[in-house]
């Protein structure tokens, strides 16, 4: 058993004025099995990459153990290779047998290990890479959000099998698979990094405490410093008019005031000045005391939508649908059969590569949004006419330019838009960045606040959680159930699936 101690980490990135990390301390165990949680954009893959020696920085990071971490990278000539071929610049020194046996825990057949990169679908590289990651011995092992695009049927595998595991850090904003994997948690805060015992959903519970504790606090702080401003008005009053009365009066409003009087008045002024002089200090102590009380309150905004309602209540119909490639006579789906009415949150759910996402792009172009792909439909499939959809695709890579082009394409407000993304915990400094520079999870929320401001009858959300923070993700969760808009969404978040949808189709 080691430590990793954290000693005034400083970090900034050349290309940012904002620092990363701002004399950061804090100490973790590497027997933990870690959840590493915080908003987007707060430096959780940084610090990883700042455990593996990449960047410069300044104060100390103590580590007496060696890192490995997922996901390995895989360039374009890899994809040709095989996992066997690719394991020795993974993780030098690991021995083919170890591997082997973390397969058959991950329930994968070894015949993966011999089969070219590009035919493994996204879950079985995870969980090939999760079994090279494991089949060490000694490491300490940084693991970087590891169910992004996997069916749930491949996330609880993942679950169960990290659950089995200790000696690591885990990047997730799955609340589901933070409770069942980890034992402490590091959180980045908005102003603080905080360390505890226990899972996502304990913490939670401690925060909302805090959190509750830290407003009614700050409640009775301001009105403490509302008497204290309006006593300290009154003695400046005072103060204020002594001073006035000691040169010059009036001998018949004053017909009792003698020369002398000009002494007494100086001296009960000079006493008034020190007592708004003692006012004032408390003040400021107590300012000073209570001062950033608030500032790790997560303040889950509320978002607006403005979701339309068709004129007909059934807006998508299928009856009997089968879907097939144009290069394919097998159908990747047959004998669907479902229907969206106003109103509605349908949550499709199936392995990948069941035909989740090519259902989604035979609905766009049944109502004239898309171009025709090389998909064959037999059976029936029906939108309503004049239906307008706003949607998120999974893919974020054809996003370009900077934020105000970005606005402007999609025919979107851009103060508002910005405001959104602001809801949305996007740091202002990201605003003048090319969205190209963005993380994962920035990307996705451009394309979810784009969303949000686009009027639409139905929504079809392809996994729009995919890198988004817990925080963003119960900021939707808040804006559906408030505006309860009709939707199509695959998501493999269990908790967002449970809370939000109204039916579930199974491809």
């Amino acid at each position: 058993m080691a430590q990793i101690k954290v000693n005034d980490l400083t970090f900034s990135y050349e290309s940012s004025f904002d620092p990363i990390f701002e004399h950061v301390s804090f100490t973790v165990d590497t027997d933990w099995k870690l959840g590493f949680i915080g908003r987007n954009g707060k430096g959780k893959t940084t610090f990883l990459n700042l455990l593996l020696g990449k960047y410069e920085y300044s104060g100390s990071i103590s580590a007496d153990v060696r890192c490995d971490y997922f996901p390995y990278k895989i360039s374009a000539e890899d994809e040709e290779k095989t996992a066997d071929e690719l394991m020795d610049s993974w993780k030098p020194d690991v021995e083919n047998w170890r591997v082997m046996c973390e397969l058959s825990e991950l329930q994968v057949d070894p015949e993966l290990l011999y089969r070219p990169i590009r035919t493994l679908s996204f879950g079985e590289r995870t969980k090939v890479m999760l079994a090279v990651l494991f089949a060490g011995e000694n490491d300490f092992l940084l693991i970087d959000e590891p169910t992004n695009h996997l069916d749930k049927d491949a996330r609880d595998i993942v679950k169960e099998y990290l659950a089995g595991k200790k000696g690591f850090i885990l990047v997730s904003h799955d609340r589901d698979l933070l409770d069942a994997c980890v034992d402490h948690v590091l959180v980045l805060q908005r102003s603080s990094i905080d360390v505890q015992s226990g899972n996502f959903s304990s913490w939670w519970d401690n925060k909302e405490r805090a959190d509750a504790f830290a407003k009614a606090e700050n409640e009775k702080h301001m009105k403490e410093i509302g008497r204290l401003k309006g006593a300290m008005d009154q003695s400046q009053r005072w103060a204020t008019k002594g001073e006035n009365t000691k040169i010059g009066y009036d001998p018949l409003k004053e017909h009792d005031r003698t020369k002398n009087a000009r002494t007494y008045i100086s001296s009960k002024t000079k006493k008034m000045e020190s007592r708004v002089k003692v006012f004032e200090q408390r003040m400021e102590k107590q300012i000073a005391e209570k001062e950033g009380l608030l500032n790790d309150i997560e303040q889950v905004r509320d978002l607006r939508l403005s979701p339309m309602e068709h004129f007909r209540d059934r807006v998508v119909e299928t009856r009997e649908l089968s879907l097939r490639y144009t290069d394919s006579d097998m159908p990747v789906f047959s004998g669907l059969t479902f229907e969206i009415r106003n109103g509605e949150r349908v949550f499709l759910q199936g392995k990948n590569g069941c035909g989740k996402t090519s259902l989604i792009k035979a609905i766009m172009q049944s109502a004239g949004l898309a171009e025709a792909e090389n998909i064959v439909l037999e059976g029936t499939l029906l939108t309503a006419p004049h239906l307008k959809i706003s949607y998120i695709n999974q893919d974020t890579s054809h996003l370009h330019g900077d934020l105000r082009m970005h606005a402007f394409e999609h025919g979107i407000d851009y103060s508002m838009f910005l405001a959104a993304l602001r809801q949305l915990a996007l740091e202002q400094a990201q605003f003048d960045k090319k969205i190209e520079e963005f993380s994962e999870g920035q990307k996705k929320k451009v394309l979810i606040a784009t969303s949000l401001l686009t009027p639409a009858h139905l929504y079809i959300w392809d996994e729009p959680l995919n890198y988004v923070d817990v925080f963003s993700r119960m900021q939707l969760e808040k804006l559906i159930s408030t505006y309860r808009p009709t939707m199509l969404i695959v998501e493999h978040d269990v908790r967002f699936t449970e809370k939000m949808a109204t039916k579930i189709v199974r491809l």
